[in-house]
């Protein structure tokens, strides 16, 4: 029974959604997702930014309905998780990473391998390393892209370490901060998560704008 109890709780769990993921894996489960959403391809999907924030609401005792969780847990989870992932796909980027993205057939990946490009053109590898954090997808795609492009293995480590903390640390504590400062804080918390993830998107959102300005300019030149 508990087995089957198990498996059907696993069945259940919503990959896209923040809540059912901490409610179904907790801590540990943060560091999985955030794992695989920077270092392996197959997690571009993973919903890491209002992730890590929901798991900062439900660091404030009472605060939310939801599952209790602790910042001495959750910050140590999370930043292994984004830490580890970061360097396992500049890793895999080293390997034949350029195969991989070529032989993905997802749309949004391939913008994202864009993307991630005119980031490392424009700002150069620390900035656009510690920037690609913050963009859904770009996040994904920026670690095996900068072992592709030989980016040295010092500095890529230097700035994902230094991006990967500030992004974490920075949005955990927002979520926390939050919850702490604002009453019944569940009531909203739906509509919360889905300001983070818009404000997630709208870099995407400038750089395709911009994108299609340079190609306007290009063509009219």
């Amino acid at each position: 029974m508990a087995s089957h109890a198990l498996a059907s709780g696993a069945l259940a769990v919503n990959p896209l959604d923040a809540s059912s993921l901490i409610a179904a894996f907790g801590a540990i489960g943060i560091g999985v997702v955030l794992f695989a959403e920077t270092g392996l391809l197959v997690g571009f999907f993973l919903p890491g930014d209002s992730l890590l924030f929901t798991a900062g609401l439900l660091c404030v005792p009472g605060a939310t309905r939801g599952p209790q969780l602790e910042l001495y847990q959750v910050l140590p989870s999370a930043l292994a998780g984004a830490l580890l992932g970061a360097q396992t796909g500049y890793v895999i980027g080293r390997r034949g990473g350029r195969t991989l993205l070529r032989r993905s057939k997802r749309r949004s990946l391939q913008e994202g391998v864009e993307r991630a490009e005119v980031l490392l053109a424009r700002y150069g590898h620390g900035k656009a390393i510690v920037l690609a954090r913050f963009i859904p997808i770009v996040r994904t795609v920026l670690n095996p892209l900068c072992g592709v492009m030989d980016v040295p293995v010092r500095s890529f480590t230097l700035w994902q370490v230094v991006g990967g903390t500030v992004w974490v640390v920075g949005v955990v504590m927002a979520g926390y901060l939050l919850g702490s400062s604002v009453p019944s804080i569940d009531r909203y918390l739906l509509p919360i998560i889905g300001l983070v993830v818009v404000v997630s998107v709208i870099p995407i959102v400038l750089e395709v704008f911009r994108a299609r300005r340079a190609r306007r300019r290009d063509g009219d030149a």
